[in-house]
C-alpha cells in the first residue's frame, strides 16, 4: 500500500509541475525498503526437514507478524540479508545452512544429569515433568538459564540434550513483508520494537 501512495505522491507532484529533486526521491523510495534502522514487520513460515520430508517447525500468527528492526541483530543474519531490499508484498523463499542458522549438533552438549538434581525434599521424582520429550528449564551455578531435553531416564541419572532443537537443520524460510518503517530514536537506542508488535515499557 505505502509503494503505491508513493507513485500516487510523486505521479501528483509532476501533474502539478512541483520540481523534486532526485535525492528526495531516492530518500523517500528507501524509506520504502527493508534496510538498516528500518522497523519491519513480517509473516514467515520455517519448515525443516523430518526423515526426507519438509515440515513446519514454526510459523508466525497471521494476525500477530513478527517484528523487528533490520541490522539490530534481532534474527539470524542470513534471515535479514535475504530481506534487505525488500518492499510490502514480496514473498522470498530461502534457505539457512545449519552452521548459519542454530549451529551443527555437538554431542558434547548431551549431558548425564544425577537423578538426585531432579527429586524433591522427600526424595521423589516428578515423573509427569521427568519424560522422554519434555524440555526443562535449567540454571548453571553462574545463574544462566537455559533448555534441556529430556532423552533418556536411568535410575542413577537424566539424560538431557542441550542442542539447541533446531540445531544441525537446514532451515527453510517462506516470509513475507507486511509491513516497513523507519525506526524512531527511542527505538535504536533501545534496541526493540516499541508498539504493537514489539516491547511494552
Amino acid at each position: 500500500m505505502r509503494f503505491e501512495m508513493l507513485y500516487y505522491v510523486l505521479f501528483s507532484l509532476l501533474i502539478l509541475s512541483i520540481p523534486i529533486s532526485f535525492s528526495i526521491f531516492a530518500k523517500i523510495f528507501f524509506m520504502l525498503l527493508v534496510n538498516k534502522d528500518m522497523v519491519v514487520s513480517v509473516h514467515y513460515e520455517l519448515q525443516v526437514d523430518n526423515n526426507g520430508e519438509l515440515v513446519t517447525a514454526d510459523k508466525s500468527n497471521p494476525e500477530q507478524p513478527l517484528v523487528y528492526i533490520q541490522g539490530a541483530g534481532m534474527l539470524l543474519p542470513d534471515f535479514e540479508s535475504n530481506l534487505a531490499g525488500k518492499q510490502v508484498g514480496d514473498t522470498v523463499k530461502f534457505k539457512v545452512a545449519a552452521e548459519n542458522g542454530y549451529g551443527v549438533r555437538n554431542e558434547q552438549d548431551i549431558v548425564s544429569v544425577p537423578s538426585e538434581s531432579f527429586k524433591d525434599q522427600d526424595g521423589n521424582l516428578d515423573t509427569n515433568m521427568i519424560k522422554v520429550g519434555n524440555v526443562l528449564p535449567m540454571m548453571d551455578d553462574q545463574g544462566h538459564q537455559f533448555q534441556g531435553i529430556v532423552v533418556e531416564i536411568t535410575p542413577e541419572a537424566i539424560i538431557m540434550d542441550f542442542n539447541h532443537p533446531m540445531a544441525g537443520k537446514e532451515l527453510n524460510f517462506t516470509v513475507t513483508v507486511a509491513d516497513v518503517r523507519a525506526a524512531t530514536a527511542e527505538e535504536l537506542e533501545h534496541g526493540h520494537v516499541h508498539g504493537a508488535g514489539g516491547h511494552h515499557h
